[in-house]
């Protein structure tokens, strides 16, 4: 995971890359001029190398140990994968580039810069076979290009990249470029799929940070293993529930009787007011805002920003066809309903469910054969698409960081230890 961030000296030798790459004249790679490009990338690979990928279904995937949602005994229904995020659906990858860099006042184009880009990749090493895809929009302030033609074709061609509302284009674009370099397009034109969340509270925004080489180094950077979570990639400059939010993940394993499926959710949660936030059924904003002698505010003041979204990717090994995925997509909604989200008018609740199997079936001519799960057996992986919803919304509260940004605003994070003494008093 690429991370822009203070990080010393380590961070200096990074500096010194992208400096060279002004003054990279007469060398090469690969029997090619070494460009500024070329030297952005390998400052993010140089970065990439400096962050350990540990992590389990209890502890956070960027290296830290920080506890995930059961790690603090919270019960969620379903039984987990075995990294409990996206990834346990195999073959599907998972980059982060996070750019983290000065404070205080906001000055347009120079920062505070809180932002990224989570890039996921539906077949990891393979992008260039597209997948069985449906989307579905619960409100549609907001945006996530490309849906038109997954509507039209029932196939997601490539990656799935998520970013702040103001970079969406710049991501679209460097998808492309990507795609052209690695001869990756699957027709001879692409239409990726970008979707975004709203961090100006908290970042330049209108600064336009995000650049192509941090969309490079997110794809490149992909893997699969352990989802580092919280204030990463797209979601580093996110707020939910009144708390600090940003990426989440989480998965369900189907027993074998029910097909021995994987259903793996991602989430950009950027949504809701602190006192609509419940876990495990227990009305956890209330508690805190009653703690914190605030009053209950009306549900347009809930966000600091005005509105707040959330967006979500279901991937599945499960062999679903379009309208089947299109109903997935719906059921993560209900996961939203079950943390107390309610889809604000200035919401973009947009999700995208995507099924690796059928491998090779776009491509095939002049006939394909394709592989479907039967409606009468279906019911279990929208259970656990509820399931693994509400659990990365929450994993991705839990793990976020309190973060100062432009102007010197303040998001708190959850309180760990406020949180178990509430869940334990109603007997959590």
């Amino acid at each position: 995971m690429p991370t822009f961030d203070r990080f010393g000296d380590q961070l200096a030798r990074v500096r010194d890359l992208v400096t060279l790459s002004g003054n990279a004249t007469g060398k090469t790679r690969g029997g090619r001029p070494v460009n500024s490009t070329d030297m952005r990338r390998a400052a993010v690979v140089l970065l990439l190398a400096l962050i350990p990928a540990a992590g389990s279904a209890q502890t956070a995937g960027d290296g830290s140990g920080k506890p995930r949602a059961r790690a603090l005994g919270i019960r969620f229904d379903g039984t987990p994968g075995a990294l409990n995020a996206i990834t346990d659906v195999p073959g599907v990858t998972v980059g982060h580039t996070t750019l983290i860099r000065g404070d205080g006042a906001l000055r347009v184009g120079e920062g505070p810069v809180r932002t990224g880009v989570t890039a996921i990749m539906p077949r990891g090493e393979h992008p260039e076979d597209p997948v069985f895809a449906g989307w579905f929009a619960l409100n549609g302030n907001g945006e996530m290009t490309g849906t038109t033609w997954v509507e039209e074709s029932g196939f997601l061609e490539g990656p799935i990249a998520i970013t702040n509302t103001h970079s969406v284009g710049v991501v679209r674009d460097a998808i492309i470029a990507w795609q052209v370099e690695r001869n990756a397009t699957f027709q001879p034109w692409s239409l990726p799929v970008v979707a975004e969340t709203y961090d100006g509270y908290l970042n330049d925004i209108n600064g336009f940070h995000v650049k192509p080489e941090h969309v490079f180094a997110a794809l490149d950077g992909a893997a699969d293993g352990a989802v580092a979570e919280g204030n990463v990639g797209g979601g580093t400059g996110m707020i939910c529930m009144g708390f600090k939010g940003g990426i989440g993940t989480s998965s369900r394993r189907l027993p074998d009787r029910a097909g021995g499926y994987t259903i793996g959710v991602l989430v950009q949660a950027n949504f809701g007011g602190g006192t609509q936030l419940r876990i495990d059924g227990v009305a956890v904003g209330r508690e805190f805002a009653r703690q914190n002698k605030t009053e209950v505010p009306f549900p347009e003041d809930n966000h600091p920003a005005g509105g707040g979204s959330i967006i979500i990717v279901i991937a599945t090994d499960a062999p679903l066809l379009p309208h089947q995925l299109k109903r997935l997509a719906r059921r993560a909604s209900l996961g939203v309903a079950r943390v107390g989200g309610t889809s604000h008018n200035g919401s973009g609740d947009i999700f995208i469910a995507f099924s690796t199997a059928n491998v090779g079936v776009a491509s095939a001519t002049p006939t394909a054969e394709a592989t479907m799960l039967s409606n009468s057996r279906i019911t279990g992986v929208f259970e656990a698409t509820v399931q693994a919803t509400e659990e990365a919304i929450i994993n991705a509260i839990i793990a976020a960081e309190t973060m100062v940004g432009r102007d010197s605003h303040r998001i708190e994070a959850l309180p760990h230890d406020r949180l178990v003494e509430i869940m334990r008093r109603y007997g959590r």
